[in-house]
């Protein structure tokens, strides 16, 4: 987890009077925190500036609706949710002067824990109030990704371009089950089919060939609630940490898979990490999936740009 470090005033250009600006996802974490909107909502206006909330029916509608906020003088976002409602409001706020506060309330809470912010909503929202109150933040890195298309995204925690990627694509093409057993199917289909792909790698200005079943870009250390894929990324060290599972054959995998929540499968001799500033990652056939969400194909370039964002913490 990320240490706390010394707070910064809040950055110049961040309008200081303008609305608070608030998306949350009702159905994040399932639901299970839906009822305290109105309490977080609450406590937010004790920072004594008003508070907004966003209206959205989609994902993209989400994204839309946090790029007009901030263009129309927001002093502050705050996305209440799970990874990919913050990933959606980081693409509004990613190099910019609005600061920002992710209110952990999805299954993964991944970039809120990792940068520091408390597990339960109301916790969390008592400090972003507080930040607010005091003109502070913090600021922490952020990954950006550019398509072979010129396509910009960006990033908090880490990008999966390996078989968790493969798998996530697979269970959005399914229609049937509904839930969490769909992905859990999905990953059994993979697993039947499961089989090293070739990479390409530039990390800054070296250049790996390497067949791998599993390929993690982290800014932060874990995805998917926990699992800490890249254990030792630290998202304030203006760096990217790769980490690459080659030839597994499935047994191997199955076997390997559960150390993923305590780091440990770093220790594998089938696995190597990386760090670089600028990475790309190129094989065919890949969808990749960024802080839990479908987001480019490969090839993609990932760098890390330092103090992208700056957290109401």
């Amino acid at each position: 987890m990320l240490a706390v470090t010394a707070d910064d005033h809040l950055p110049a250009g961040a309008p200081p009077d303008g609305p608070v600006a608030v998306l949350a996802n009702p159905t994040a974490g399932r639901g299970r925190h839906r009822g305290l909107l109105p309490d977080l909502l609450n406590r937010l206006s004790t920072a004594g500036r008003p508070v907004r909330l966003l209206t959205a029916t989609s994902a993209d509608e989400a994204e839309a609706a946090c790029r007009s906020a901030v263009a129309d003088g927001a002093s502050a976002l705050v996305a209440v949710g799970g990874d990919g409602t913050v990933h959606r409001a980081l693409q509004a706020v990613a190099g910019g002067t609005v600061p920002f506060g992710p209110v952990p309330a999805g299954t993964g809470n991944d970039f809120a824990v990792e940068t520091g912010f408390p597990s339960e909503p109301r916790a969390a929202v008592d400090v972003i109030a507080t930040a607010l109150r005091q003109g502070r933040s913090r600021p922490v890195d952020l990954a950006r990704m550019t398509g072979a298309d010129g396509t910009v995204r960006w990033y908090g925690a880490v990008l999966a371009a390996g078989f968790d990627a493969i798998v996530n694509e697979r269970a959005n093409r399914m229609r049937w089950p509904r839930g969490p057993r769909r992905y859990d199917l999905a990953i059994l289909a993979e697993l039947a089919r499961l089989r090293p792909r070739r990479y390409t790698l530039t990390l800054d200005d070296e250049r790996i060939e390497v067949d791998a079943v599993l390929v993690a870009v982290g800014n932060g250390a874990s995805y998917g609630g926990g699992m800490r894929i890249c254990p030792d990324a630290d998202p304030t060290d203006g760096l990217l940490d790769v980490v690459v599972g080659g030839r597994f054959d499935r047994r191997t995998l199955i076997r390997v898979k559960p150390r993923i929540y305590a780091g440990t499968h770093v220790n594998h001799p089938l696995v190597h990490t990386y760090r670089a500033r600028t990475i790309t990652i190129a094989a065919e056939g890949i969808t990749t999936y960024a802080d839990g969400e479908r987001s480019l194909d490969l090839p993609v370039t990932l760098t890390a740009v330092p103090r992208a964002v700056h957290l109401l913490h």
